[in-house]
């Protein structure tokens, strides 16, 4: 092999191995990143705080954490150098002195000028060191000056006595020399008040950003709430623009799109009721006109046509009007259920009604009614039993209409929600209608901002599911 090939062997190698690394690399950050987003709280009040809290939280960690490694330290350090010269300054004199026999010169210097208590004790061993301070810093700065400055034996307590500071130096002689400090002399003891105007600061700005945030994100809540209000067919009562002017914009844009909405649907209800009447004028002229006509076979062919078309009529109104003009009110959908089912026993099908839960829900009765109603139609033409259930938790209202007959097949469930279309081969829906019973049971569902779902059913045949929040 020629050295080129080696070099593109090698060079192959390596670059198999860094897309190797780019790739686990590249996994982890997406593990990673997942994680995080688990963890962070999912509301807009909770991150804005985190935004705005994090930095006041952590700045000051910084700045302490900053002060007390560098300016504490430092000045304690320096504290402890002095308190070491001047001790150092009293041995000297002790050593060169041996004539002051009781040492009362070097008491009263040590007393009067450097504001240290200092006694001589006959020769005697040092205590045994006790443990360090794990957090003390004036233990190690008084130790390190005084093993630089001094060079004896020495013992030091830094804790016995909060107000005091204890050293014990060995003389040359064998002597003691016991040294009382006090401890504001050779450590920063007022560094403290810094860092509680620090928190204390930091604590005013995070209650300051918790009401400014809290008043920024009311507009945006009950801009929220008008608009689940306004998706489920409630009246949206008592809601204006406020806040930012972002947050302005889109509330007058959510009022403009609502006055479009209900403008729009009162125009069809407007346009269809003008249709209605027309047609039922129609409708009446041709049955005087049949009345006058002979009985016979196509007489009463004709009677059933305008039947027909009557019905139909009336279940194009109620498509096209859905019920939207009926104000929501609370319910007891519990006897509704029942109600719904008497009346279903009475066709000759027999039916079970089971509910479960808090019976009363806000919604628009005659509307939710004819929801209801009309699946329970459509389940009693078809099969022979029917089963009615209903159950509320805290979020959502489910009702079940259940039946034993031919169901409907998996592919064709959605298209039976489609107006006008009627199923020919498995399940007519609409035997002997308009086919709009259940494109009028979902318009109302969705009135209310839920939905229908079809599946199969324990009975054998087809399940209904209706699911309204509440």
């Amino acid at each position: 092999m020629s050295t080129l090939d080696r070099q593109r062997s090698t060079y192959g190698g390596l670059r198999g191995v860094l897309a190797n690394l780019a790739s686990r690399f590249s996994t982890f950050s997406d593990l990673s990143g997942r994680r995080f987003n688990d963890l962070m709280p999912k509301g807009l009040y909770a991150r804005s705080l985190i935004i705005v809290i994090a930095p006041i939280v952590i700045l000051p960690s910084v700045v302490a954490y900053v002060f007390m490694e560098r300016h504490w330290q430092l000045v304690t350090y320096r504290l402890s150098a002095a308190v070491t010269q001047d001790i150092a300054a009293l041995i000297d004199i002790h050593r060169t002195y041996p004539a002051d026999r009781d040492d009362a010169t070097l008491k009263r210097i040590a007393r009067e000028r450097l504001n240290l208590m200092v006694d001589i004790l006959p020769p005697e061993p040092l205590p045994v060191a006790g443990p360090r301070p794990f957090f003390d810093v004036l233990d190690a700065a008084l130790s390190r000056e005084i093993a630089l400055q001094v060079g004896r034996p020495f013992w030091i307590d830094t804790v016995g006595n909060s107000a005091l500071v204890e050293i014990r130096i060995q003389l040359e002689d064998g002597k003691i020399m016991k040294v009382f400090a006090r401890r504001g002399m050779a450590y920063a003891s007022n560094s403290h008040i810094f860092l509680v105007w620090m928190v204390i600061a930091s604590l005013v700005l995070i209650a300051i950003a918790i009401l400014f945030l809290r008043n920024q994100i009311r507009p945006i809540q009950a801009l929220a709430a008008a608009a689940e209000d306004f998706g489920k067919g409630r009246e949206v009562a008592g809601f204006r623009p406020r806040g930012a002017s972002e947050v302005r914009q889109a509330a007058l844009a959510f009022i403009e799109m609502r006055r479009r909405i209900e403008r729009q649907i009162d125009q069809r209800t407007t346009m269809l009721a003008g249709v209605s009447h027309d047609l039922r004028t129609i409708l009446t002229r041709f049955k005087l006109e049949l009345a006058l006509l002979p009985e016979g076979p196509e007489t009463e062919a004709l009677r059933r046509d305008v039947d027909e078309m009557g019905r139909m009529v009336e279940g194009y109104l109620a498509f096209a009007r859905g019920d939207a003009g009926e104000a929501p009110a609370v319910t007891d959908i519990e006897i509704m259920l029942k109600e719904i089912g008497a009346d279903a026993e009475r066709t000759g099908a027999p039916t079970t009604v089971a509910y479960h839960g808090q019976p009363t829900v806000k919604v628009r009765p005659d509307a939710f009614r004819r929801c209801i109603a009309n699946l329970v139609v459509n389940a009693a033409r078809y099969g022979d039993a029917i089963a009615i259930t209903g159950h509320r938790d805290h979020r959502w209202l489910t009702v079940t209409v259940d039946d034993d007959g031919p169901g409907i097949p998996a592919e064709n469930r959605e298209d039976v929600f489609k107006p006008f279309l009627r199923l020919d081969d498995a399940r007519n829906v609409d035997d002997g209608g308009s086919g709009l019973g259940l494109a009028i049971a979902r318009d109302i569902a969705r009135s209310h901002g839920g939905e229908i779902s079809l599946s199969d059913s324990p009975l054998g045949g087809l399940r209904a599911t209706v699911r309204v929040p509440v």
